[in-house]
């Protein structure tokens, strides 16, 4: 039986009261949701019970309790984030269903893709590993930051794009600056220019409202998301979305038993592997559901603008973006003056942490010192004002 008292009461009030829902340090102010998220108690329950069910007997368990299991799950996530469920299968992570995608594909040589500048390290770590294999020309969209608005990001995309490409990458919301792309007007873009579209939505679920068949129409072929970020489901449970003609020649990262047998059955079993994590999502949608959904968004979004405008008061500073162009992450200035060098983000980042007892993310981005706070029901605003008082002690 599940234990109620970890699930959030109807319209509870957010804040430090439920920090115990978490299993987070509480000695810590937690800014950094985004980068691995945090898994309430709950699921991780959850999770633990599913787990227990596997070994207790293994053989049954993954030859006739999994595969419908699995797809329960996968409905239950297709529902939430506007998906057919034949169109959607889970992955470990976003970066591996990109992967699956971006191997998938015949390329031929010059074949041109296009990526932002700021996308994840990852995705322009596999377009290198493809474009030294298959004489690919990689085009970054030059992405300004600071941005003016949403307009200067599209322009970015829109100057790559003409003469036509392969394959454009779009980052739905940027990893280190934070900041929601248009998505749907450049889709369209390269819907109307035969350009294929390839969303990394590592951040998206949970804080946007998604609905991926409605993208497909608009000219996107695959979506990849992560859900123990913004989802809270535990860490190894993301989601790749293929159209039909997307799924035609795709195929995981990890080829297993049942390769050539369909989307469903190849993603559903790469081999051997603890499905504990995905099975888990169900009980992650139940948490959001009972915090809220759109309660929960609207917090998050209010939480890190109000943070964000007391840091940057506080600081003299200006977010690297207008306010509505951030969700449940702001990106600022760190009000220091050093070269923007790794050691110094690598410094600074445990300087909060092992000094003042805050785990918040450093950046360096365009030869500056970027600081990225997350926003989560367990915070206050008491959370950022330490951070902020690191650099105005008065």
């Amino acid at each position: 039986m599940i234990i109620s008292n970890l699930l959030p009461a109807a319209n509870t009030e957010f804040g430090h009261k439920l920090r115990p829902l978490w299993s987070l340090d509480p000695t810590i102010h937690f800014l950094n949701h985004g980068s691995y998220g945090a898994t309430p108690a709950y699921v991780q329950l959850v999770q633990s019970r599913w787990r227990d069910e596997l070994e207790y007997e293994p053989v049954r368990f993954m030859g006739d309790v999994l595969p419908a299991a699995l797809r329960i799950a996968v409905a239950h996530l297709a529902a939430f984030v506007g998906a057919s469920a034949s169109r959607l299968a889970m992955v470990e992570n976003a970066t591996s269903g990109a992967n699956a995608v971006l191997r998938s594909i015949r390329w031929k040589l010059g074949d041109k893709v296009v990526i932002a500048n700021h996308a994840y390290p990852a995705i322009k770590n596999t377009l290198r590993f493809l474009a030294e294999r298959h004489g690919l020309n990689v085009v970054e969209a030059q992405v300004p930051w600071p941005l003016a608005g949403p307009d200067e990001l599209i322009d970015a995309y829109m100057q790559t794009i003409e003469g036509g490409a392969r394959l454009i990458i779009l980052d739905h919301i940027f990893s280190p600056l934070a900041v929601k792309t248009p998505i749907e007007a450049i889709a369209r873009a390269c819907q109307q220019r035969s350009i294929q579209v390839l969303v990394d939505g590592a951040h998206a679920p949970g804080l946007l409202p998604l609905s991926l068949d409605a993208l497909s129409e608009m000219g996107v072929d695959w979506y990849v998301g992560n859900c123990h970020k913004w989802l809270c489901a535990p860490k190894g449970c993301g989601f790749i979305f293929a159209t039909e003609e997307g799924q035609r020649g795709l195929h995981p990262a990890v080829i297993s038993n049942f390769f050539g047998q369909g989307f469903e059955k190849e993603f559903a079993w790469t081999g051997t592997v603890d499905p504990a994590a995905r099975l888990s999502i169900s009980a992650a949608l139940e948490f959001i559901a009972a915090l809220g959904v759109e309660r929960y968004r609207t917090a998050l979004q209010d939480q890190a603008r109000a943070a964000a405008a007391m840091l940057a008061d506080a600081w003299g500073v200006s977010p690297g973006a207008p306010p509505d162009m951030f969700l449940g992450m702001v990106t600022l200035p760190l009000p220091v003056r050093e070269p923007a060098s790794a050691e110094a983000v690598a410094r600074w980042r445990l300087t909060l942490l092992k000094e003042h007892n805050i785990e918040v993310p450093i950046h360096a981005i365009n030869g500056r010192l970027w600081v990225r706070i997350s926003a989560q029901v367990y915070n206050e605003l008491s959370d950022y004002e330490a951070l902020a008082k690191v650099f105005c002690p008065g």
